[in-house]
């Protein structure tokens, strides 16, 4: 992991006329680039696509905030200051059980609390294997003294101990919670069925987390359940994600059987490797080979009486380390901040080809409010944009 490097407070920007990167060599959805580019406006002229009925709002992921040094209440407070409707939390196994018989739900119930005084909606991640946030793995030590066996499917039959314990904490938290008038939903794992990224092969069985659904609803059957899977929007990744996940679909194959609410996580430009002073970045902003998947969820959602989200839209750099970036003076070309709004964009045209979506999570603000604290404003400033456009 590479610690994020600080910005001066003092930054020179240059205007781009349609672009906010120079300096690519394209080849169909790869792209080689220098990965800190300079800083531009041009998130100032991008026009923001009407939202019309759906939420818009963000996750908040306190391990990222720690990992960037930031303070968790004073990050979420300035987030919260912002005009959304909507708020992802995660209840985090391990930071509240995190040795036998304790149960610390303090840094839940404040997150909870400030989003209600703020007036925002919240979706509530129970877990409890997989939340959003690197690592997206967190069972405490003493719940799992060996780690998964790389290559395997996670049974239910082979992990008895461990689903008793994943299912009570589930209803621990929701009779915690479901009293709270601001909750409108629970998230139920984190892309249950895939990988955890290239670091693992392990993957959850399918009847492993029917019977974390079963308990989920057993605890509380009066709100919806959102359930996420990764969109992949290149060729490349497409491939590979059908051969990882052949045996028993994708976590969005799965959200699809089991969910009320079907998140769809949208990350269009992604960093392969580092070649020398430039990256090679898969781009499949414009790639159309998430089109017929996409217009298959969208289908079924009408068919079924589903609902569809975008539960992470990109909105920072996914460059070649876990932290991203925080260059002086510069942008990182995966995700620069006018890409916030154009991928913004991209996802609200899903809705005149009939895929009406109920809200569009940005992903990232963490990372925004680093990169205010180092003198570029400019990630919140295009997330204020579209608040207010939309």
């Amino acid at each position: 992991m590479q610690a994020a490097r600080a910005a001066s407070p003092k930054t020179q920007r240059t205007r781009a006329p349609s672009s906010g990167a120079t300096g690519i060599l394209r080849a169909g959805e790869l792209a080689l680039a220098q990965s800190e580019q300079p800083l531009t406006d041009v998130w100032q002229h991008v026009a923001v696509e009407p939202r019309g009925a759906t939420l818009l709002g963000i996750s908040f992921r306190p391990p990222q905030v720690a990992a960037l040094g930031l303070d968790a209440r004073a990050t979420l407070q300035t987030l919260l200051a912002y005009p959304m409707q909507l708020i992802r939390l995660g209840a985090y196994w391990n930071q509240i059980e995190p040795e036998p018989g304790t149960f610390s739900t303090d840094e839940m119930d404040w997150q909870i609390d400030a989003a209600e005084r703020a007036g925002v909606r919240i979706i509530l991640c129970v877990g409890p294997l997989k939340v959003f946030s690197y690592p997206e793995f967190f069972v405490p030590a003493h719940q799992l003294r060996q780690p998964f066996p790389e290559h395997t499917r996670i049974k239910p039959s082979a992990y008895r101990a461990l689903v008793t314990a994943a299912t009570d904490f589930i209803a621990r938290i929701v009779e915690r919670y479901k009293h709270r008038p601001g909750i409108v939903a629970w998230q139920l794992e984190h892309e249950a069925v895939d990988p955890l990224g290239i670091e693992h092969s392990w993957r959850l069985d399918v009847d492993f987390v029917s019977e974390e659904l079963a308990a989920l609803k057993a605890a509380d059957a009066s709100r919806p359940i959102v359930m996420n899977g990764f969109l992949p929007t290149s060729l490349p990744v497409r491939l590979m994600q059908h051969w990882r996940t052949r045996d028993q679909g994708d976590s969005l194959a799965v959200a699809q059987q089991m969910a009320n609410i079907v998140g769809i996580d949208y990350y269009p430009r992604q960093a392969l490797i580092t070649l020398g002073g430039k990256t090679l970045y898969l781009d499949g902003s414009t790639s159309r080979w998430h089109k017929a998947r996409r217009e298959r969820l969208c289908a079924w959602a009408r068919t079924h009486g589903q609902q569809l989200m975008v539960t992470e839209g990109q909105a920072e750099p996914w460059e070649t380390v876990t932290t991203p970036p925080n260059p002086a003076g510069r942008h990182m070309f995966s995700c620069l901040p006018d890409h916030i709004i154009t991928n913004y964009n991209t996802c609200m045209r899903w809705s005149p080809q009939g895929c009406a979506l109920y809200a569009y999570l940005f992903w990232g603000a963490e990372y925004w409010v680093l990169r205010k604290q180092h003198g570029d404003p400019s990630y919140l400033q295009a997330f204020a944009r579209i608040l207010e456009g939309a």
